[in-house]
Parts: structure tokens; sequence; C-alpha cells
């Protein structure tokens, strides 16, 4: 029998395959659905604090409106008690999905400011978060703001929840780094047990009638996963952290080039939203029937055969690479 089982975090899964935060990891439905499918790990969606705060200030107005005008009517405000505010709601969830299911449940976490981080990563782990995955959505579009300031916050924040907290800390990354490979390997001194390679940030749209900005979803493709592809098989050789490839994860041998390229897992979202949970079934049995074709007992075996630390020339893997593409492609028309 081929293994499936991969490490991730210092974690054991079943199977490389993990569905990534999404609305489908808010449903108690689909995430038994997916733990049926096969899935190796599940990460709900992220815990935005700047949305649990609003929340907390808008029941906090809400109770207070009119309170002292008629004393008599103080009775009929409820109890704050009474409402599911704040982190509640999430983490009854996580609470929830970890007595349901059989499969690691790793809690992704969005903060604003470093006591936020660290308040929320606490609760996460109480409530039984198997990981913490930060979700470092930043867009540092002030000029005022610098390249080093943006890196230094950042590994100041992965420092104080790794250190504050007993679970493994996965990083989630934008590819907007000026160095990525020197950013990556300084997340590793910081702490960070993982990286997940890359956050993708969804640009708005312009209104032509309104003027204004739009949020536009528009869902991943597997041509998407060559950004993540690339850097996995670059960084491989330098880190000794788990490295988790998200963004362009659709098909089985999307997940076999991600794990040849050095990742320890393949993320996905868009391709479970489109075809539901069952979808995993059939990325694991292709990926199971690959391996076999090309004699490979085990994905453990399978992982960072295709890195650039292992190719024969490691130093010309980026620009060859660069090259040669560009060489290959043929114009349709005539010159």
């Amino acid at each position: 029998m081929t293994d499936l089982s991969t490490q991730y975090l210092g974690l054991t899964l079943r199977a490389p395959v993990v569905a990534s935060a999404s609305p489908m990891t808010n449903d108690d439905r689909a995430l038994r659905a997916l733990d049926d499918a096969g899935v190796g790990a599940v990460v709900l969606p992220s815990l935005f604090e700047e949305q649990l705060e609003h929340e907390e200030l808008a029941i906090d107005a809400m109770l207070e409106t009119g309170a002292g005008a008629f004393a008599e009517a103080q009775t009929f405000f409820p109890e704050l008690d009474d409402y599911n505010t704040g982190p509640d709601r999430y983490l009854t969830h996580l609470e929830q999905t970890k007595e349901a299911l059989s499969v690691p449940v790793i809690a992704s976490l969005n903060g604003v400011s470093l006591g936020g981080w660290l308040r929320y990563a606490h609760l996460l782990e109480q409530a039984g978060a198997d990981a913490l995955e930060l979700n470092v959505y930043r867009v540092a579009a002030h000029p005022e703001v610098s390249g080093p300031d943006v890196e230094q916050e950042t590994l100041e924040l992965v420092t104080a929840v790794s250190e504050a907290v007993g679970v493994p800390v996965a990083v989630k990354l934008s590819p907007f780094f000026s160095s990525l490979a020197h950013f990556a390997c300084r997340l590793e001194d910081a702490g960070a047990a993982g990286l997940v390679l890359f956050n993708r940030f969804y640009q708005p749209d312009l209104d032509l009638e309104t003027l204004e900005p739009t949020p536009r979803l528009v869902l991943s493709t597997s041509n998407e996963l060559r950004l993540p592809l690339r850097w996995i098989g670059l960084l491989r050789g330098f880190l000794d952290v788990s490295l988790a490839a998200t963004t362009g994860v659709h098909t089985s041998d999307d997940v076999a080039k991600v794990l040849l390229a050095g990742a320890d897992v393949a993320m996905m979202t868009s391709a479970l939203l489109q075809q539901g949970p069952r979808h995993v079934t059939a990325v694991l049995e292709g990926l199971r029937a690959w391996m076999v074709d090309r004699e490979y007992d085990s994905v453990e075996q399978l992982k960072g055969s295709a890195a650039a630390a292992t190719g024969p020339d490691p130093e010309g893997y980026e620009r060859a690479n660069y090259v040669t593409t560009l060489a290959s492609y043929s114009s349709p028309f005539p010159r």
C-alpha cells in the first residue's frame, strides 16, 4: 500500500491535502464530509480581531442606548452574557469541530494589535486548536512604512505568539517581500514552525458608475500554482520548517508537483468550493495512482525530489528556468 501520510507542523496527517480556510470550513456538515473524504487536516476561517472588536462595541452601544432614561425599563435590557459576542462563536465552532472530526484542526488568526494577536492566540489554544495559522494579511500602502519596518513588525509578532502558546505556529505569507528567502529564514529563527505560501490578496475592482472600489471574488485556477511551486522549490533546501502550498491547488497533478518541489502539504480552497468535499477523494486516488506508476512508496519519499537543492545546479535553478521559459514561447502570428 502507498503511504500518503505526511508530517506538517509536527503533526502526523493521514494525507497531504488540507482544506484551507473558506466558508466550507465554517460549515459543520461540510467539515464532516471533508473528514469522510480523507482530508489530512482542516483550517478554520480566520478570526479577525477588528471584526470582533466592532461586534463588541456595537453590542455595548445598543445596551447603553437610553440607559437611565426610565429606571423601571432597565430590566428589559438583556444581560450581555446572553449574547454570543466577540470570539465566542468562533471558539464554540472550534470546540465542536474538534469533537466531531478525526483529523487535526488548525485555527486561523488575523490580528491588528500585538495584544489582540496574543489574546486570541491563547483563546484558540485553550479551545483545542492543534496548531495556529497566523494570517498576516497586510498591504503596506503607506509611503512612510519601509520594507524593513514591515518585516520587523511581523518578526516581533511571530516571536511573541510562538513564545506565548504551546501549539505549533504557521505563518501565511504574501509573496511581496523584497528578499523572501532571507525573510523566511528569519521567520524560522523567530519560532515559526511552518510557512504557508502564499496568501492570495483579493484585489478590488472599480465600479464605473459609482466610482467606488468594489469587492470582486475570483476563484483561483491551476495556473496560479506556479508562484508557490517555484518558491517552495527554492526554499526547501534552506529551511527546516514545514511548507504548505496554497493558491492554485486543484488536481492530483497539482498536489504531486508541490510535494515534489518540497511542500509537506497542499492546501485547497477554490477547488473544494467548486466541486465539493468529495473532490478530496478523487485527488488522493489520483495522487496514489501517480505514485504507484512511478514506484514511490510514500509521500515522505516523494517530498522534495525536485527541489532546487536536489538538482545538479541549485544556483542556476532560478535564472535558467526564467531564460528557458522566455525562449520557449512561439508567437502564432507571422513575422
